[in-house]
C-alpha cells in the first residue's frame, strides 16, 4: 500500500470514529435533557399537589371556623355598640 493510501485510510478511520463519538455524545446529551424535563415536570406536579392540599386544608379550616363563630358584616353606617361614628356619646 502506498503512503497516500495509508494516510487516507487512517484519516477516514479517525473521521468515522470522531463522527460516531460525536453522535453518541449528542444522543446522551439529548437523553439527559429530556430526563431533566421529566424531573422538572414531576417537581411542578408535586408543588401543585402540595398547594392544592394546602388550599383544601385552609378551606376546611375556614368552614370549621365559620361553624364555631358567627360572622356578621358591619358597614361604615352601622355601629354595633350603638354609638355615633364620631364617638360623641
Amino acid at each position: 500500500m502506498s503512503r497516500a493510501s495509508k494516510l487516507t485510510l487512517a484519516a477516514t478511520g479517525l473521521g468515522t470514529a470522531g463522527i460516531i463519538y460525536f453522535v453518541h455524545w449528542a444522543q446522551e446529551n439529548d437523553r439527559a435533557a429530556m430526563h431533566r424535563g421529566v424531573e422538572r415536570d414531576m417537581e411542578k406536579q408535586r408543588v401543585r399537589q402540595e398547594r392544592q392540599a394546602e388550599f383544601e386544608m385552609q378551606k376546611r379550616l375556614e368552614e370549621e371556623y365559620l361553624k364555631l363563630q358567627t360572622v356578621t358584616a358591619i358597614t361604615d353606617n352601622q355601629n354595633p355598640a350603638g354609638n355615633s361614628p364620631g364617638g360623641n356619646n
